[in-house]
């Protein structure tokens, strides 16, 4: 105890040394010119020091919240030249309340809190465990039931919460009647969480990450981003193809050999032996699941072909690809919302008032959302109106050819480091992608490539991270362990991280999404064949 107080003050003085030389460098260099003006340091390096300081806060407290909000309070100080009416005006007036003055993050805002309050209304009408009895009649072994629980977080890729909510309590009577491990379990569901939302156009995910680009083209970026999302797409490859080749390595071969031969789902460890059995809920039927979610993605995509003109003649693809992300999720989302209320009280699943209550419970569980966008997006208008985008795009594009092309491998491993930091892939989204955006032109390929990787990693340091709010509610979820989770999850996560890394080294100089998503899925199945050629050698090995 007494190590742990001494470490606790030497890591604080440590931090309070580092913020009083991050603050007063600026200060001694400064020419008392405000950005504004023209001079100071508008276009320079130090225009890199409010993202900087972000990412070095979260790196260091392993807390995203206040280390973006002092990287935004370092912006307005460098704008003002260090003038405190200037710096309270620019982080509140130009920052804050700017970015939740515009109209197209205002409706990403209102699409969160409608699909929050929709999360909510589904679990509690019962469609969850509706779905869980029905799944129980009609699959009949192991390769079954883990197929099942990937296919179900499939289905549900509008958001990681709503997945990881859902199906744990759905297919956990499934796996463990075919004794899948709670430990692969929780890996399963982690893995169909966000690898499946970054991928996924009518997401909270996309919505966030369409946030961050201009002149709304956010949505066709993320569209063109997503065969280039090597992590996301092969965990999904590799998830499915390790249970249909009956394949497990690392400790997590050691959790299901236990659950195969002695019906002991938890290693001898069940944090969850003293809870008392839920009562089943028996008034939801699987409609009440499904028919929610199909009507959501419907509308979603009416929203969001309306927003690009196509009732005025345009075609679907130029209509989606022209689609205001903001104004087509939350139309729709209103719309979804508006029929699932109607459904459940004519179903008589859910009173109204009990409907009404699952509102302000949505708004509640997508506040954590909301924060981490909110400082985001304010921490990218600092660094704007400090010219940040003109500096780096200068550096980045006097570099050799060569070096551009490593970029991608070079984000990815960035935004692993950092989400695993950190906990959280959309804090850094809203780090590196605006970055990423300032270095290329929409138009350039290997831009895309970039921002792909910038995604994949948030997403892969995110699902190994044993701070992420992600693999805390898949072990949640799963009612495993959580330690016992993330040591299970993690060698799965780097053989994917470290086959997405050669690809993204390759795409760095072949930029084309058909030469490499197959060669990609071709490396990863060649990874995968020489860990079981492996496991064959291995003495007592029984296939």
């Amino acid at each position: 105890m007494q190590k742990m107080k001494k470490s606790n003050v030497i890591r604080g003085v440590l931090l309070a040394v580092i913020l009083v030389g991050a603050f007063a460098a600026p200060l001694l260099a400064g020419n008392n010119v405000s950005a504004a003006e023209g001079g100071g340091f508008y276009g320079t390096a130090w225009a890199l020091l409010p993202p900087v300081i972000a990412i070095g806060l979260a790196l260091i407290t392993k807390e995203v919240y206040s280390s973006l909000f002092v990287g935004i309070l370092m912006g307005g100080l460098l704008y003002s030249a260090y003038s405190f009416e200037g710096t309270v005006l620019h982080v509140f007036q130009d920052g804050i309340v700017s970015v939740l003055s515009d109209g197209y993050n205002i409706g990403i805002l209102v699409f969160l809190v409608i699909l929050g309050a929709m999360v909510s209304l589904m679990n509690r009408a019962g469609g969850s465990a509706a779905f869980g009895r029905w799944a129980a009649q009609h699959i009949k072994n192991r390769v079954g039931a883990q197929l099942a629980t990937v296919a179900l977080g499939v289905l549900i890729f509008i958001d990681d919460y709503f997945n990881c909510l859902t199906v744990g309590s759905v297919m956990r009577p499934v796996t463990d009647k075919h004794k899948v491990s709670r430990a692969k379990l929780a890996y399963l569901i982690d893995a169909t969480a966000a690898p499946v939302c970054i991928i996924a156009p009518i997401s909270s995910w996309a919505a966030a990450v369409a946030s961050y680009v201009e002149d709304g083209n956010g949505l066709t970026l993320f569209i063109r981003a997503i065969p280039f999302n090597f992590y996301a797409i092969l965990t999904i490859v590799m998830m499915i193809a390790m249970a249909v080749m009956k394949l497990e390595f690392g400790p997590m071969e050691k959790f299901e050999k236990k659950a195969r031969v002695s019906g002991d789902l938890f290693n001898g460890k069940n944090p969850y032996a003293g809870m008392a059995a839920a009562e089943e809920e028996k008034r939801g039927s699987v409609p009440d699941l499904v028919l929610p979610i199909v009507v959501l993605i419907l509308c979603c995509v009416i929203g969001m072909i309306y927003s690009g003109g196509f009732f005025e003649g345009a075609s679907f693809v130029e209509a989606f690809s022209n689609s205001d992300a903001s104004v087509g999720l939350m139309l729709g989302s209103v719309f979804a919302l508006f029929f699932t209320v109607i459904y459940y009280c004519l179903r008589r699943t859910m009173t109204f008032r009990e409907t009404m209550e699952c509102i302000p419970e949505g708004f509640r569980a997508m506040v954590p959302a909301i924060l981490i966008l909110t400082f985001a997006w304010s921490l990218k208008a600092m660094t704007d109106s400090l010219g940040a985008g003109e500096f780096v795009a200068g550096v980045v594009k006097g570099s050799a050819g060569t070096f551009q092309a490593f970029l991608p491998a070079v984000v990815f491993l960035i935004g692993c480091f950092l989400a695993f930091a950190t906990g959280t892939s959309w804090g850094t989204f809203g780090i590196l992608i605006p970055i990423t955006l300032n270095v290329f032109p929409l138009t350039d390929p290997l831009g895309v490539v970039c921002v792909s990787a910038c995604m994949a990693g948030a997403v892969c340091g995110d699902h190994c991270s044993p701070i992420s709010d992600t693999t805390i509610m898949a072990s949640a979820g799963a009612q495993c362990d959580h330690v016992d989770h993330v040591s299970t999850q993690l060698p799965y996560a780097v053989v994917a991280a470290a086959v997405s890394f050669v690809s993204y080294l390759i795409a760095g100089f072949v930029p084309n999404a058909l030469i490499m998503l197959p060669v990609a899925v071709l490396l990863m199945a060649a990874t995968l064949f020489g860990i079981r050629m492996v496991q064959r050698q291995k003495p007592g090995e029984k296939n």
